[in-house]
């Protein structure tokens, strides 16, 4: 589902508190100071892909403050990722600014003092996470905040990408695999910042730690292969069997488990897709490169407490019976869901 806030059906005068109001209900409080006399349109779209939130927004220029009395307020720390996409960007924290040109992103921290000003008119996609669904230090993300990434190779390359993907079909997204492809987003983007902060696997170089998210890319690509192994992901990438474990070290599972993990999760979205016409369990599972049935539905039941018929008989049943979520209060808003 999608959910738009938007004042283009308002009269200029009234603009800027409805946008001030959408700003801070989609993200966190801010302050919003906008430089036009008469604003312009402005449109915030937004999906929740598990723990990611994904805003696409358009606006004229102004400038947004998270202040120490905002922080006071409490309330869980959150992460905002955003991508420029046309328009220009500074962004000042901890002691830093950032000069954003389109194709360039970086990262804020609600936790902390920022300033971010947008000089003219601009569109640009934000992905807002809490900061818990990260496993990197406090540490990491200080020396990483307002800082500029560009997306033009490496892990910072794989992570733009991804989540470029993942913002241009966020509304097809069905809700069954939201939450793991939001999980995926979150993965790339915690390796990105180990990289960057040499925290990755100990004493490897920066090369292999960008490896880490190429051949978590490929795996992903790949998943439907049945003949997708450590050794053919090693092949493809010119590395070891060894070495490609060992990159997995830092990531509290293993190659196997993690792909497992992955098919799994595409298994789910399939068998609650369309229950009533879909495809039989033993055909989702071939789909998703599971070669044993019996294989199949062990892992299934270890994962998600159930079997994979119960999973699809209850997702038959659910389906029927939902609701659109409540949305965005008193805002205008337009609501859609994804097919």
């Amino acid at each position: 589902m999608s959910i738009t806030l938007t004042t283009s059906s308002l009269s200029p005068s009234d603009r800027a508190e409805f946008w001030r109001d959408a700003v801070s209900h989609t993200f966190i409080p801010l302050d919003v100071e906008l430089y036009e006399t008469r604003p312009s349109a402005a449109t915030i779209t937004s999906h929740q892909l598990g723990p990611l939130q994904v805003s696409a927004v358009s606006a004229g220029p102004q400038k947004v403050v998270r202040d120490r009395r905002m922080i006071a307020r409490g309330g869980e720390s959150h992460l905002t990722l955003t991508i420029q996409h046309h328009g220009t960007a500074r962004l000042e924290q901890d002691r830093r600014e950032a000069f954003l040109e389109p194709g360039q992103f970086a990262l804020s921290d609600s936790a902390r003092p920022f300033v971010k000003e947008l000089p003219a008119g601009f569109g640009c996609t934000a992905f807002h996470l809490p900061r818990g669904a990260l496993n990197v230090t406090d540490a990491d993300l200080r020396a990483l905040t307002a800082t500029v990434f560009s997306p033009t190779g490496g892990c910072a390359g794989v992570v733009a990408a991804y989540l470029g993907a993942l913002a241009r079909d966020a509304a097809e997204v069905p809700p069954e695999s939201a939450h793991q492809l939001g999980l995926t987003a979150c993965d790339l983007l915690a390796t990105l910042i180990r990289e960057r902060r040499d925290r990755h696997v100990p004493q490897a170089p920066e090369a292999t730690r960008t490896m880490l998210a190429r051949v978590k890319d490929h795996a992903l690509r790949h998943l439907t292969d049945p003949e997708l192994s450590p050794r053919s992901i090693a092949d493809a990438h010119h590395i070891s069997v060894r070495y490609l474990h060992k990159l997995f070290e830092s990531e509290d599972t293993t190659l196997a488990r993690w792909i497992q993990t992955r098919r799994l999760a595409m298994c789910r979205r399939d068998l609650a897709r369309h229950p009533l016409r879909g495809p039989g369990v033993a055909s989702v599972a071939r789909q998703w490169g599971f070669v044993s049935p019996a294989h199949f539905s062990r892992a299934f039941r270890a994962a998600y407490g159930m079997s994979p018929r119960d999973w699809q008989a209850t997702a038959r049943g659910d389906k029927h019976m939902r609701t659109p979520a409540d949305g965005a209060g008193r805002f205008a808003r337009s609501e859609g869901r994804s097919s």
